[in-house]
């Protein structure tokens, strides 16, 4: 079981996928923010029924799943429901997460949270050892979103403007990896921290 955890998150486009694919290649687990939240709300879940006890079947398929459709429209431009539906998601997340976590093998794990900053920092998450914060400038963050969405630069601009500021994301950093090089340099970046989190995953088991 990994008694040290570190959470892995970054702006849009920053290239924390690459960066938890390349501890994965490593050995190390990586429990993802986003797959957690989706099984919180599977089929069947408990989550899905404190949904449905608070918004209604409408958020219901045909097959008693989440339309997300459905649910998206609900809590657009709604804050009130917006914050609703992350009263119930948020806390189930975070515990499968530290579950997940917990029961990992390995000298330490990944968790993988692209909202970190937004979702209540460090404070929301007092079981993370180490924050690795995935860095890249707004005009390259820019750039790949236009690329990879196939957008105009200002619903790109928008688009990173809707997260926690670059600012906001280091301020809760332990380690920062700057990402606006060629996607290999990251590799060299991930193997020295993975020596650096394995050397204090080790001192934590020994000490």
């Amino acid at each position: 079981m990994a008694a040290f955890c570190v959470g892995v998150t970054g702006g849009v486009a920053s290239g924390k996928s690459e960066v938890t694919r390349h501890f994965e290649t490593l050995g190390i687990a990586v429990a993802d923010a986003d797959l957690a939240a989706r099984a919180a709300v599977a089929a069947g879940s408990a989550g899905l029924a404190e949904v449905v006890a608070e918004f209604g079947a409408a958020v219901l398929d045909a097959q008693g799943a989440l339309d997300r459709a459905a649910m998206r429209k609900l809590v657009f431009g709604d804050d009130d429901a917006r914050k609703r539906l992350e009263a119930i998601i948020h806390p189930l997340v975070r515990s499968m997460l530290r579950t997940q976590c917990a029961d990992a093998p390995g000298p330490y794990a990944i968790a993988a949270i692209p909202l970190l900053a937004e979702g209540g920092g460090r404070e929301a998450y007092p079981w993370l050892d180490r924050v690795l914060v995935v860095d890249v400038p707004v005009d390259i963050q820019q750039a790949r979103v236009m690329q990879r969405d196939r957008i105009d630069a200002d619903l790109a601009l928008r688009m990173i403007a809707a997260q926690a500021s670059r600012g906001e994301r280091l301020a809760i950093a332990d380690d920062v990896i700057v990402n606006d090089g060629p996607i290999e340099a990251l590799a060299a970046q991930v193997a020295a921290l993975d020596r650096r989190y394995r050397a204090l995953a080790s001192s934590r088991a020994t000490g």
